[in-house]
């Protein structure tokens, strides 16, 4: 082994070793003894109450209805006149679902907006309830003025 200047000087011509240091044991780590009990079997809730039985299901009823689903989509697109209309309003409403998404966005990050748009959310559904689902009278104008607005849209209102 070749000695170098520092090891000389510090040990000395003659090139002592120094003595071999034993390895020492890892620190043993002591954890605090727990203070709850295990969880044992009987203290379990019983699990028998939870119970899955495994049947075959028929798939071809969902296969079928998926057919009828593409078959009835593709007569409808046929049935339509101007399709380029109809594409004109599916690209507008992406377009519009996009912008929304980003003013939404730019909302949030202003620092007190998102809490003011919270609570007028809160106010106007408990004044949603109050108006239309706390008494009997106004449930039944409700679902009248859902029904009448759905045949309007349907366009199967008398006009």
């Amino acid at each position: 082994m070749a000695a170098t200047a520092y090891s000389t000087a510090v040990l000395g011509a003659a090139g002592a070793r120094l003595p071999a240091v034993p390895a020492a044991a890892p620190p043993t780590v002591r954890l605090p003894p727990r203070s709850f009990s295990p969880l044992r079997l009987q203290d379990a809730p019983r699990l028998s109450l939870l119970r899955v039985k495994a049947s075959s299901d028929d798939t071809s009823t969902s296969a079928a209805s998926g057919d009828e689903l593409v078959d009835d989509l593709k007569a409808k697109w046929d049935a339509v006149e101007n399709k380029s209309t109809v594409l004109t309003y599916a690209a507008g409403a992406i377009v519009a679902t996009w912008f929304s998404s980003v003013v939404v966005g730019a909302v949030n990050s202003l620092p007190l907006l998102p809490k003011i748009m919270e609570l007028v959310g809160l106010g106007y559904t408990g004044w949603f309830v109050y108006r239309y689902l706390l008494f009997k009278e106004s449930r039944k104008q409700l679902a009248d003025d859902v029904d009448s607005l759905k045949k309007s849209i349907a366009g199967t209102e008398a006009e």
